[in-house]
């Protein structure tokens, strides 16, 4: 009877060991429109794991100071998640640009791709109750702050007009690369950093000493606040390296990981040593890749808090 049991226990064992591993098929729907905001018509590449009711899905934005980079940066983690049973919807969002209003611009569009996929989850083959974002540098810092921020006045009183304004914002779990999340502390290292391309100024219009109310509204450490977690229940996984020059993650990472669970948000961070800037962008699977590192973390880190 005992042997019986043991292996009955093994058979098990091994069943959820193979579901677990199990792989899809990836089925991509490229230039799929979410929104039209001030005459700019946005769009996303949507991954999906063919065969999966109702998959969980990631809303993924880009880096690029808020002023380069485009939805392709995400065409390697697209296929990973989906094939590992987690759709990706990679989004383009309004750059920065001389002359624009590119803040709070941007911060609409992200927030607009979370609500068009809540919206329109039936058609997607999507679970609306099983949304997370995921974003780089610049993209990170604007996932953390629609996270947490999205439905706020200060980001809900334009484009109310949209198809979807009156969605939700809200999403279960956020993964951060190497990200923006104190505007004030990016401020300052752009001053050593880029002395020449004053990014985090560029994008938000003013300097500090015209406004510093600007910088802290921007900031998503402003907005780890106990109400926050209460109601949001938002995780986090704050990912970075250890040579990092462009975002400091000492003023950045590490500062918005203590905020966070000073608020006792779920929140966890994964350090990749040797790791710079600008690798979230490389192939996933690329063995001894930043990526491939990080990879397996992160995918725990989705199939639990999703």
């Amino acid at each position: 009877m005992k042997r019986l049991l043991g292996l009955i226990a093994i058979a098990l064992l091994a069943t959820g060991v193979a579901a677990q591993a199990q792989l899809y098929e990836v089925v991509t729907r490229t230039n799929v429109q979410y929104v039209e905001h001030d005459g700019v018509k946005l769009a996303g590449d949507l991954y999906l794991p063919k065969g999966v009711d109702k998959a969980p899905v990631i809303i993924a934005t880009h880096g690029g100071g808020w002023q380069a980079g485009s939805r392709s940066s995400y065409r390697f983690w697209g296929p990973y998640l989906a094939k590992n049973g987690i759709g990706v919807f990679a989004i383009n969002y309004r750059l920065s640009k001389p002359g624009a209003k590119s803040y709070p611009a941007a911060v609409y569009d992200v927030k607009a791709a979370v609500q068009f996929a809540r919206a329109n989850a039936a058609q997607l083959n999507i679970d609306p109750d099983r949304i997370g974002m995921m974003g780089d540098s610049a993209g990170a810092h604007l996932v953390a702050l629609v996270a947490l921020a999205g439905d706020d006045t200060l980001f809900s009183s334009e484009h109310r007009n949209d198809p979807h304004a009156t969605v939700p914002s809200n999403v279960k779990a956020v993964v951060g690369f190497y990200g923006v999340y104190d505007m004030h502390a990016q401020w300052h290292h752009d001053q050593l950093a880029r002395p020449n391309d004053q990014i985090t100024e560029k994008f938000i219009g003013v300097s500090p000493m015209q406004s510093r109310r600007a910088y802290f509204d921007a900031s998503p450490t402003s907005y780890a606040t106990n109400d926050k977690r209460e109601r949001l229940g938002t995780r986090f996984l704050l990912v970075h390296g250890t040579n990092d020059d462009i975002v400091d993650p000492k003023t950045q990472g590490e500062v918005f990981l203590n905020a966070l669970k000073q608020a006792r948000f779920f929140a966890r961070t994964v350090v990749v040593p040797g790791s710079g800037h600008f690798w979230a962008s490389d192939p996933v699977e690329e063995v001894g890749s930043y990526g491939y590192q990080a990879a397996p973390q992160i995918l725990r880190f989705l199939k639990g808090a999703l």
